[in-house]
């Protein structure tokens, strides 16, 4: 390992055992929410989140409305920091997530959340932040600090603990399971050999990342990943959406690489696939157990052995971070601090 990367690898190989450290981290603030909840259940939530962490509420949105059937919608923070719009919020549920807790629209979009009469959470890294400090109930990452400008531990524990929230709503045993055995499969599945991907990455311009149900927020995730650590253009779509228009870009010189779900969703999913190997697309395919006799025109990227759908989408994110390291090299850019980028971002 070269000191280029080191700061990522170092936080990669953490990411297990904050994800260990938060089950107790998070568990007075958890009940308590749960106990506001129960008092006065939601007919929706609202969720805030900017970067990775709005790619994690992406997850939450999926988490609740899957399996609390709860409708979900993102807030734009400038309705509240620009336009002084306080929104109709009484009684509903304003969930909030960052890793620093210091963007000035999240903090204004909470203030004016709790103000409207909602439940106010922050997900965040920084308990002692502004964010913190606005809302009823704090919910640690638990990650620890984060050297690399990337966000990575943090928006693995970001995930790992929307779905401690939704396991402990539902009271969904298997769920709880899935939590459990996180941080052991996340330590596995950082040690998975992605490299069949740098070759076809190594040179490209664009890439699409493509996921749905569970690994919606991933490929979210893993575009904006490639275009702030690896200099590399990247956009998502779910796989449904990608069928609505975006596919008229598919050429030999476009990759695409896929994030499988391991649950129902992934059927429609793999139609796709087939389509696009039949077109002539260079696919590189992340998912469980797939094999060239499966789709031989597809580039198969390892992933842990299918357990849960919502964590094992998780565990997809942690191989993809390690296979970055190597691209970041690959394509001679800096992965701990990329340009023009820092830790904290603050907007209005």
């Amino acid at each position: 390992m070269t000191a280029i990367g080191a700061g990522l690898a170092a936080e990669l190989r953490e990411a297990p055992d904050a994800v260990r450290r938060q089950a107790d981290d998070i568990a007075a603030p958890l009940a308590d929410l749960m106990a506001r909840l129960a008092a006065r259940p939601p007919a929706f939530v609202v969720t805030c989140g900017r970067g990775s962490s709005a790619h994690a509420a992406t997850f939450a949105k999926h988490l609740i409305e899957r399996y609390l059937g709860i409708a979900v919608a993102a807030a734009a923070p400038n309705i509240a920091s620009i336009y002084r719009r306080e929104l109709r919020l009484q009684g509903q549920l304003f969930l909030a997530i960052s890793q620093s807790g210091a963007s000035d629209d999240l903090v204004e979009t909470a203030a004016m959340a709790r103000k409207a009469g909602a439940l106010t959470a922050a997900l965040v890294n920084d308990e002692r932040s502004p964010l913190a400090s606005t809302c009823d109930v704090v919910l640690p990452m638990a990650a620890g600090a984060e050297h690399s400008v990337a966000a990575t531990k943090s928006f693995i524990s970001s995930l790992a603990a929307l779905l401690r929230v939704t396991a402990r709503w539902t009271d969904d045993a298997a769920l709880r399971r899935a939590c459990d055995r996180l941080p052991e499969r996340l330590a596995a599945a950082a040690t998975l050999d992605w490299s069949a991907a740098l070759r076809p990455l190594a040179g490209a311009v664009s890439l699409v990342a493509i996921g749905r149900g569970p690994t919606l927020a991933t490929a979210r995730e893993a575009a904006l990943k490639l275009k702030e650590t690896c200099a590399l253009h990247a956009e998502a779509f779910s796989s449904a959406e990608f069928r609505h228009g975006p596919i008229a870009l598919v050429s030999k010189t476009y990759p695409v690489m896929i994030f499988a779900p391991t649950d129902e969703s992934g059927a429609g999913l793999h139609e796709l696939v087939a389509d696009l190997c039949r077109k002539g697309a260079r696919v590189l395919l992340a998912q469980p157990a797939i094999t060239q006799r499966d789709l031989p025109k597809a580039v198969a990227l390892p992933a842990p052995a299918a357990e849960q759908a919502e964590a094992d989408a998780i565990c997809l994110i942690q191989s993809f971070y390690a296979f970055l390291v190597g691209l970041a090299g690959r394509r001679g850019t800096d992965i701990d601090a990329p340009p023009h980028l820092q830790k904290v971002t603050r907007t209005r």
